[in-house]
């Protein structure tokens, strides 16, 4: 058997994080307004049909350099009100073209960025009291928000927990003072710990913490000592992701250089010292990059079968809508994905002349829907049944897997091994019909990005 370093070396490579299916870079069939209307109406149909929101808030006072989100860098304040008036108009035309919306329940509230917390006290009621107002809102919805510990305020937290939001996600990346100082991202221990602890005082039952690992100057040591300060606040969730070093894509990331970045195993290194430390502190590893604490309802989730994941990443309820409200926010019918605007003013400009913004999306065809469903089985529950027709072709590519114990057949059911929690992505390719049919000579693949 391969030792860890071999298993480490032998599968780091790039992969998706398949957070849909097909990824973005294989969405080619892009639906009309007409037929991503149609997508939802179906999807709405029935009275007891279900709907998750996310509504992205794309304002950063600061540009961290590792961010590969869409944002808007600014000081000025007065780009608030116009934005929120711009979502508010996307809502209303949805709200025109499907009366029938805002009548199913609503389960799922996101707050993305950016930074939500950009946003004032006063706005963010500005934005969240009409829809909530107009929606039918579960007796035991999930609102989640994102935020940016150096940019929140407790007063804010305040007006969200009254709008029922209880899971909060806290960007920390590294509490190392030189790694910090190279992402352009100083954020003292002490004000992510007083955001910690004022949440949880405000009925937050539920905070994640989001790490990265290969950021430049990340050593085994600093990294320990990240994770050791982490415990001390011991979030109930922890997302632990790979730094994706695109300075093609995001410019910012050549503020430093890639001889300051671990590479190859030594930033595998990383990730391993952060998993067996996570695991030791009483963590459960759940799906991709996540960790929980057995208290948390994402590994009840986990425990009961209920897991889903959709472009919010990991969530605890599954629903038949996915609605995006916002620049660059992604929606999603199961059938079809449709993504807005990416650019501000276009966005802007688009929804104030006729109420929509669509930059791309994608119509999923049949074959689609069965390798969605595969990969999304697999992603969750870590085994899946593979139908008769792919299993033989599914099986010989994942055969390397097989033969280092990463994964096992039971029957025609693949199963992910406890050894092969860490390259849960590798399996996941061996379902993934488009990459494999772009990159055939390509066998496995792991979670570098």
């Amino acid at each position: 058997m391969n030792s860890k370093s071999d298993l480490i070396r032998k599968y780091d490579v790039p992969a998706p994080r398949y957070t849909s299916y097909p990824t973005v870079p294989y969405w080619e069939d892009n639906p009309t307004r007409e037929e991503w209307i149609d997508a939802l109406r179906r999807r709405l149909v029935p009275d007891d049909s279900s709907v998750a929101l996310y509504l992205h808030i794309p304002f950063c006072e600061t540009l961290c350099s590792f961010c590969g989100c869409n944002t808007s860098i600014t000081k000025n304040h007065s780009v608030e009100d116009p934005y929120i008036e711009t979502v508010l108009q996307e809502f209303r035309k949805y709200q025109e073209e499907l009366p029938e919306l805002t009548k199913r329940e609503l389960r799922e509230l996101h707050l993305g960025g950016g930074s939500p917390t950009y946003l004032s006290e006063s706005n963010l009621e500005s934005l969240l009291k009409p829809l909530l107002d107009s929606w039918n809102v579960s007796d035991s919805p999930e609102f989640s928000l994102e935020v940016d510990p150096r940019r929140t305020r407790l007063s804010q937290l305040e007006i969200l927990a009254k709008y029922g939001f209880r899971r909060i996600s806290l960007g920390v990346q590294d509490f190392d003072p030189e790694v910090q100082r190279l992402v352009n991202r100083i954020q003292p221990f002490e004000l992510t710990e007083t955001i910690t602890q004022g949440a949880r005082t405000l009925g937050y039952h539920s905070v994640n913490f989001d790490l990265i690992y290969g950021l430049p100057k990340q050593t085994k040591e600093s990294m320990k000592e990240t994770i050791r300060k982490t415990l001390d606040l011991r979030p109930d969730r922890i997302a632990f992701y790979s730094y994706a070093h695109v300075p093609w894509i995001k410019a910012a990331q050549r503020l430093f250089t890639e001889n300051d970045l671990p590479k190859g195993e030594e930033k595998r290194e990383l990730y391993e010292i952060g998993r067996e430390l996570f695991l030791s502190a009483g963590y459960k590893e759940i799906g991709m990059d996540h960790f929980a604490l057995e208290s948390d309802s994402l590994y009840a989730a986990y425990q009961s079968g209920n897991l889903h994941r959709n472009f919010m990443g990991y969530t605890t309820k599954s629903t038949d809508l996915l609605l995006g409200l916002g620049v660059s926010a992604i929606s999603d019918s199961w059938d079809c994905f449709y993504q807005n605007e990416k650019i501000l003013k276009k966005y802007q400009r688009r929804i104030s002349e006729n109420g929509q913004a669509i930059l791309r999306g994608h119509k999923l065809n049949s074959e689609d829907l069965v390798h969605r469903e595969l990969i999304l089985k697999l992603s969750t529950l870590g085994k899946v049944e593979v139908p008769e027709p792919i299993f033989e072709e599914v099986r010989l590519y994942l055969a390397s897997m097989e033969d280092d114990n990463l994964i096992e057949w039971k029957g025609k059911t693949l199963v992910l091994t406890d050894l092969g929690k860490p390259f849960l992505r590798n399996a996941c390719t061996g379902l993934d019909m488009r990459l494999r049919r772009k990159s055939p000579e390509t066998k496995v693949f792991s979670q570098s990005i």
